[in-house]
């Protein structure tokens, strides 16, 4: 490349020869020009809902070949017009972090090394931990014959990535369980 090429290419003779504020050519190179956006090389667009907290934000997620390229928020949306929090922005690590865990894990008492179980089996071992934390737990009648038909011995922590439905299904489970301990901390 001779002198006078490599001085027309510094950006700020280019600043000089007619874009004073460097918003067009003088801020262009070589490398900017063959950027592209994340979502440009998407095969589909899906809408979302940002599954952080309990607003709701309406995201877009770009997708590639079956894979997510982007993740961002929905101007369509009525609740967030577009716009994302920090949190709801990194939600695509979510899907493709590499630190995510993708095969059911367990620790058995006193264990030192997690196992992988299959998620049949996992449910089942809840399952009988519950019905038998209830059955030890179970308070049919105070002393004095008034009926209780509770336990004491389960309880529910709803957190900030459930939505009022997934609450309502969780307090309708508890309640049905007997449980009188039901509290979400998603409050905004």
């Amino acid at each position: 490349m001779g002198v006078r090429k490599l001085i027309a290419s510094w950006p700020v003779t280019r600043q000089l020869a007619g874009d004073p504020f460097a918003l067009g050519a003088a801020a262009t190179s070589m490398q900017t020009e063959a950027l592209a956006p994340r979502t440009a090389a998407a095969d589909r667009v899906v809408a979302s809902v940002c599954p952080y907290c309990a607003v709701g934000c309406g995201q877009r997620v770009f997708v590639r070949d079956g894979r997510i390229t982007q993740i961002e928020g929905d101007p369509d949306s009525p609740i967030s017009r577009g716009r994302l929090c920090p949190k709801g922005s990194a939600s695509k690590q979510l899907v493709t972090g590499p630190g995510r865990e993708t095969k059911v894990k367990y620790r058995p008492k006193h264990g030192t090394e997690w196992q992988e179980l299959s998620l049949e089996r996992a449910m089942e071992m809840i399952a009988d931990r519950v019905v038998s934390t209830r059955a030890a737990g179970w308070q049919d009648m105070t002393e004095d014959g008034i009926p209780l038909r509770r336990t004491m011995s389960i309880g529910s922590l709803g957190g900030a990535t459930l939505d009022n439905e997934e609450n309502y299904l969780i307090k309708k489970l508890f309640t049905a369980l007997g449980a009188v301990q039901i509290e979400n901390q998603a409050r905004i």
